[in-house]
């Protein structure tokens, strides 16, 4: 049995290893991570942007408080937004530019930004300007820089088996060894429904989505460096530049259990088809494939800080496709309510974000 650990985090993706250098701050801090690394998961299969537009209104709220961070971590690098639609689908543009901030452009300029862009399928445009790369290796990096400084232990390799409440607060199973812990933080992501039953405690109902990305060749052998980021106005598929290569998903959103995902071979051909028809130059050749899980609440807001029925259960899941943008002020925020202290953030939002919205 070790000594009393003030905050016990589960889960190493960017959730965790954010709210630990936030935590480790008040106290001392133990993330436990089942994988051999950080981020094996959907953290480490995000194509992360940027975009401060992206996400309902609490999930803006949290990307407008995360801006400065980012830019004090390095890791911003413009790209770009570009949307296209083709027949049918013209009025979705000015909603994007409704809810986006896109701006309606010709489509002789949406080739000069892509020119692979087939100009007798796509009759409408919009482009953002301020959406940006994020580097997900490097945010990761840096929280964990600030986590280890602070004084947090990682465990690697460590699957938590079993939680049970006592006096002082928690009892937990990690490995062949036994813990204790004034404070849970559920980071667990996919498996954030998992931990809570373990613990006793009623989830909202978070729910794992499949999203699946192709990685190809750069199209007809073209420098796609400085090329935006390309979202079929309907959703249904997208794309980016990725290290010379270039990335694209059927930006599918299928309901799954927690699980180590993989691409499912249809569902990549499907969206290849479907991103194939906008454009002058074949998909000839897929280099990989793989598939990450997004996790959801069913209003589709982070779920942050403590549990209504046991305030040492601390939430800090739920990011869905917004893990990377909103970690900074996500993170911040769960400190802040772990603390008593006044949030950063408006008490709005602090209650959109907060896991008693799902309780009556």
């Amino acid at each position: 049995m070790f000594g009393m650990i003030d905050f016990a985090v589960i889960g190493g993706g960017i959730a965790g290893v954010s709210a630990a250098a936030a935590l480790a701050e008040m106290g001392s801090v133990t993330l436990f991570e089942t994988e051999p690394m950080l981020g094996y998961h959907a953290s480490g299969r995000s194509a992360a942007m940027f975009l401060q537009t992206y996400g309902n209104a609490p999930v803006r709220a949290l990307n407008a408080a995360s801006a400065a961070i980012h830019r004090v971590a390095d890791v911003l690098s413009p790209r770009g937004l570009l949307v296209v639609a083709g027949a049918g689908d013209e009025s979705l543009v000015a909603a994007s530019h409704n809810s986006l901030g896109a701006a309606p452009i010709t489509v002789a300029e949406a080739v000069a930004l892509w020119p692979i862009l087939d100009t007798a399928v796509c009759n409408r445009a919009a482009y953002l300007e301020e959406v940006f790369d994020l580097d997900t290796d490097r945010l990761l990096q840096y929280f964990l820089r600030t986590a280890r400084g602070n004084g947090a232990e990682i465990r690697s390799r460590c699957e938590v088996t079993s939680l049970r409440r006592i006096a002082r607060g928690w009892e937990i199973t990690a490995g062949t060894e036994t813990f204790t812990a004034r404070s849970i933080v559920n980071a667990a992501g996919a498996w954030a429904d998992r931990i809570a039953s373990m613990a006793g405690i009623a989830s909202p109902g978070i729910c794992p989505y499949r999203r699946s990305m192709a990685r190809l060749p750069a199209p007809g052998g073209l420098d796609v460096t400085g090329w935006p980021f390309v979202d079929e106005v309907s959703e249904r598929w997208y794309a980016k530049p990725d290290a010379g290569a270039w990335l694209v998903s059927p930006a599918e959103e299928d309901p799954a259990s927690a699980h180590d995902a993989w691409a499912d071979d249809m569902v990549i051909a499907e969206g290849l088809a479907r991103y194939e028809a906008f454009v002058t130059e074949p998909v000839t050749r897929v280099e990989t494939t793989w598939a990450g899980l997004r996790s959801f609440a069913p209003d589709r807001a982070l779920v942050i800080g403590p549990d209504p029925a046991d305030p040492t259960f601390l939430w800090c899941a739920g990011q869905g496709g917004y893990g990377f943008q909103t970690a900074p002020a996500a993170s911040r925020l769960l400190a802040d309510l772990a603390d008593g202290r006044p949030a950063e953030l408006t008490p709005d939002v602090v209650q959109a974000l907060s896991p008693s919205r799902f309780r009556s």
